[in-house]
């Protein structure tokens, strides 16, 4: 299995020109971020967890020539936003996009792409098929994943487990019998937003924590504001085995 990080940042960790803050004018590239997400690839199957505004860039920066489905954490625009994209892979692979989903994330990419599900539709707008999921574990291809319900403040969010990978982004909580369901992972990705305490996300220490809890082989922290801090000063007080994640990280497990 070879997961790729394509994004570790949020709405307010994307390069603004102009803005005068420490890491907008960054030039170390692990200070680039965009929003995040990830691709999972086992064998021939290939999946990305969120599809933000910056999708196809990030299909075009990883060189995705097949992709199998988009599995959606939650329906926030900057985990959304960039479905309208999936139109590239319907005209290459000729057949439509599997979407998964709880039933409001679906009810949400329904009310914001309706025109891909009108009973007319405008040729070429995006084809999608939907699929709700709940807590119970399902299979993509060669790709088994396992829900992981948490909260993002009082919306419901779900992280994956496949194999020894687990991934969770926009939580601020998390249950116990659910943390434990990524007990034993060797590779956790977890999100945590600045140093500061925040109302729907994990702050570094509260991500820190959780990563020592779980023990893996390696744990990294994305879906990271500017507010966080410079890469290159914050690594210096991490743990030995846990550090911020980058655009274009891969992991091979």
């Amino acid at each position: 299995m070879n997961i790729t990080i394509l994004g570790t940042g949020t709405s307010q960790g994307v390069p603004v020109v102009g803005c005068p803050c420490r890491v907008c004018q960054s030039i170390d590239p692990f200070d680039k971020r965009l929003r995040a997400a990830v691709l999972i690839c086992c064998d021939d199957t290939s999946v990305v967890i969120d599809a933000g505004p910056d999708f196809r860039q990030q299909m075009l920066r990883a060189r995705v020539k097949r992709l199998d489905a988009v599995v959606i954490t939650h329906n926030h625009k900057d985990h959304t936003g960039g479905l309208d994209d999936v139109r590239a892979f319907n005209w290459i692979q000729k057949e439509p996009m599997d979407i998964y989903g709880s039933d409001a994330v679906l009810d949400t990419v329904r009310n914001d792409f309706s025109y891909a599900f009108a009973d007319r539709k405008y040729p070429g707008v995006p084809d999608m098929k939907l699929h709700a999921i709940d807590g119970t574990p399902f299979t993509i291809g060669t790709i088994k994943l396992i829900p992981i319900n948490a909260m993002h403040h009082q919306m419901p969010v779900f992280g994956f487990r496949t194999g020894g990978f687990s991934y969770l982004t926009d939580a601020n909580y998390i249950a116990e019998e659910e943390l434990n369901k990524m007990k034993e992972s060797r590779v956790v990705v977890i999100n945590a937003l600045r140093k500061e305490k925040h109302v729907s996300h994990f702050n570094l220490r509260e991500a820190i924590d959780i990563l020592q809890y779980l023990a893996p082989d390696k744990g990294y922290i994305t879906h990271i504001s500017h507010q966080m801090g410079l890469r290159s000063e914050l690594e210096k007080d991490l743990p030995e085995n846990i550090s911020l994640a980058h655009d274009g990280l891969t992991i091979s497990l």
